[in-house]
């Protein structure tokens, strides 16, 4: 029996810098008449519902759409509350990692919503391909919790950072707390 980490997303209140977690994967801000926005496009329904029921727990509104290649969406309101993030992620029109940022447990496990997957023995956490700047900077947050990746397909169409190893791999899923009900196997993190 595995023991719940005293930091686990489990055991942590909401709040909207969780968000940035959706920004370290292909997520995007932008800034309306409103209020900023955060939206992310996910791989499948299950992901998007789960995100927006995150979103949902720091106070925001969320909703659910669909791309027009018909790809999932999930995202928040525009509401001047998340103004604050998404100027912290945007150097201009262009998104980048604040320095020294570090995942809360939160922001780990909508990270994972939005981009992470099994791969033999390893766990995929994507990277925005149309970002690269952010690469880098994400793979030393991630050293910041324990978990120290390896960046993979950096000049690809499919960047990601890699965690291997079974105690990286247990940290990370400790971190991040209990697979949603809607997860497939093998898609959330374990040693």
């Amino acid at each position: 029996m595995s023991q719940m980490s005293l930091f686990s997303a489990d055991t942590e209140d909401p709040v909207i810098d969780d968000l940035a977690g959706l920004l370290a994967a292909q997520g995007q801000s932008v800034h309306t008449s409103l209020g900023a926005r955060v939206s992310v496009v996910v791989s499948a329904q299950w992901r998007a519902d789960e995100i927006a029921a995150d979103i949902r727990t720091t106070g925001l509104d969320a909703e659910t759409l669909a791309s027009d290649e018909g790809s999932p969406i999930a995202r928040t309101e525009a509401n001047p509350r998340i103004t604050a993030l998404h100027r912290r992620w945007s150097t201009g029109a262009v998104k980048s990692v604040p320095d020294g940022w570090t995942p809360s447990a939160r922001a780990l496990r909508l990270w994972v919503l939005a981009a992470g997957h099994c791969d033999g023995p390893h766990y995929l956490l994507r990277l925005d391909p149309s970002a690269p700047e952010t690469h880098a900077p994400l793979a030393t947050a991630l050293m910041r919790v324990g978990v120290a990746p390896t960046l993979i397909g950096a000049r690809g169409s499919h960047p990601a950072l890699r965690v291997s190893g079974r105690k990286r791999l247990t940290r990370l899923a400790e971190t991040i707390g209990a697979a949603p009900d809607a997860a497939p196997d093998r898609v959330w993190p374990g040693p």
